[in-house]
């Protein structure tokens, strides 16, 4: 049995690897490195990287249950989410000005950094959960919601899996509130500049190729 989340970033992913992995689960997340062979269906590709973890969430994986779900019976599936403006302003920050081909993907070519165009991003997320939800419309014992906003935690999580609930407390990464970054110094500039020039030619790269 694989754990997938499938809730988008900022909506407690953070915590809900952090959770997973109290309870004896090798947690993959964030993989750019899977959007090209997605976009040519090369799931072999994507499994191979799945077969490495019990439980996986944030990018890509959120946006591929449904094939999941097709090509391993028998997973289960935890859905985070949160109010909608809350996560806009924490995905519009996390993002910044960084345009990725994931987030491109995601929200639509153009459309990859949410501060720009907050109706775009919002009916993004939104049409997002209600998707999953009505996947699992009718087998609710194959998905989990949970919004950690409201203090849900180790009884609905572990329930959910069949585990005994931890006498740890339940983790909540990122839960202070958001801090100002640091003033860029000269490596940290440079460092951004080498991920935009690398993400600016993979978009390109995929802009030729036609493979939106």
């Amino acid at each position: 049995m694989k754990i997938i989340g499938v809730g988008f970033q900022k909506t407690g992913t953070s915590t809900l690897r952090d959770a997973l992995t109290i309870l004896g689960y090798k947690v993959g997340d964030t993989k750019f490195k899977l959007l090209f062979p997605i976009l040519k269906g090369n799931y072999y590709r994507v499994l191979k990287e799945l077969n490495r973890y019990d439980a996986v969430e944030d990018n890509p994986w959120c946006m591929i249950y449904k094939e999941i779900d097709q090509l391993v019976p028998g997973c289960k599936f935890i859905l985070t989410i949160r109010d909608e403006e809350s996560w806009y302003k924490s995905a519009s920050r996390h993002i910044g000005d960084l345009r990725v081909p994931m987030h491109e993907w995601i929200y639509g070519r153009g459309k990859g950094l949410p501060k720009d165009d907050k109706e775009n991003s919002i009916r993004v997320y939104k049409k997002h959960n209600d998707e999953v939800i009505e996947y699992f419309k009718y087998r609710q014992r194959d998905l989990l919601i949970l919004d950690f906003t409201k203090n849900d935690g180790w009884e609905k999580l572990c329930v959910f899996l069949g585990k005994s609930i931890p006498t740890v407390p339940f983790p909540h990464a990122n839960k202070s509130a958001y801090q100002l970054e640091k003033k860029p110094n000269f490596f940290r500039k440079m460092n951004v500049l080498k991920k935009k020039i690398k993400y600016g030619l993979q978009i390109w790269s995929l802009d030729i190729r036609k493979m939106w």
